[in-house]
């Protein structure tokens, strides 16, 4: 068996080298590291030496996920994050052959996640009361991320030097650090102008800030949503991630093209954007039956 002290080196040194030679999130970073904690305690388990297991164990292992119920893509997930353990291990000669290197990955269920109607999102925009001042803040949150199909994770980061007030622009930073400019519209911009002006003497360079002060957190805001889509009563499957899926569902409705909603959204490939592909193609087919001659 490896000593533990030599298992964290080389999970510390590959950790390192995603986040600063690749320049990965944080939060990525993190979920290689769940993801290699526990394919490590998988091998304790089994009694396996991390550094000399087959193609055949790792197979095993696949199974063993499949057996707790994970999702296949949790699971694909999991097995890129080894995939690329065994890579940098090669690469630096800690081993002569990477037991990954014929490991498949399963087929991932294709599904769309949970979107809203106009309605529904209407409602939900609604639902914040102007009266109180911390609702004077959700509704801008919720109004930026409905406006840009930010994730939570960039809406909580926004700093006020990200925002030009004059062409209604975004600075957002993406996974990976990549930036981006998201512009947003005139009822986002009126729902940010009346929060900023409650927070206006309060010295943080963060947008969305707690009533300590403090930038808000991604838990927390869910919380406040919550509230919400109680009130309005909602679809409790509804969270604030659902909001960056209605933006894009309702974009490709309107007539948006989808190499034009993934540039919005931040994806840097073509095909994770293609989950919305179905309804650009429903779109295309009501185009078509409308203005075709024959249609």
């Amino acid at each position: 068996m490896i000593k533990d002290n030599k298992k964290d080196h080389l999970l510390r040194s590959f950790l390192d080298s995603l986040y600063i030679e690749k320049g990965l999130s944080k939060n990525t970073v993190s979920s290689y590291k769940n993801d290699i904690s526990s394919f490590s305690s998988w091998c304790d388990k089994e009694h396996l030496d991390r550094l000399k297991i087959t193609d055949l164990n790792l197979n095993n292992y696949i199974s063993t996920l499949f057996s707790i119920g994970l999702k296949s893509s949790s699971i694909n997930r999991k097995i890129s994050s080894i995939k690329h353990f065994y890579l940098f291990l090669l690469k630096k000669k800690v081993i002569k052959n990477s037991p990954a290197d014929e490991i498949t990955t399963p087929k991932q269920e294709k599904y769309l996640p949970t979107s809203m109607s106009e309605d529904e999102v209407e409602s939900l925009l609604g639902s914040p009361k102007s009266s109180i001042k911390i609702e004077r803040r959700d509704k801008a949150m919720i109004e930026i991320l409905y406006a840009t199909g930010m994730r939570i994770s960039e809406l909580v980061n926004l700093k006020l030097t990200d925002i030009d007030f004059n062409r209604s622009v975004l600075k957002v930073f993406g996974k990976g650090s990549k930036e981006r400019l998201v512009p947003y519209g005139e009822k986002a911009a009126e729902a940010l102008r009346i929060y900023l002006e409650d927070r206006k003497k309060l010295d943080s360079k963060d947008v969305f800030l707690s009533n300590r002060g403090t930038r808000i957190t991604r838990g927390a805001f869910w919380q406040r949503i919550k509230i919400y889509i109680k009130r309005e009563n909602l679809k409790p499957s509804i969270s604030p991630h659902t909001l960056r899926h209605a933006f894009a569902t309702h974009l490709l409705n309107r007539g948006a093209d989808l190499r034009s909603v993934q540039i919005l959204l931040g994806h840097s490939d073509l095909s994770t954007t293609q989950i919305y592909t179905h309804i650009a193609k429903k779109r295309l087919g009501e185009i078509l039956k409308k203005h075709h001659p024959r249609g």
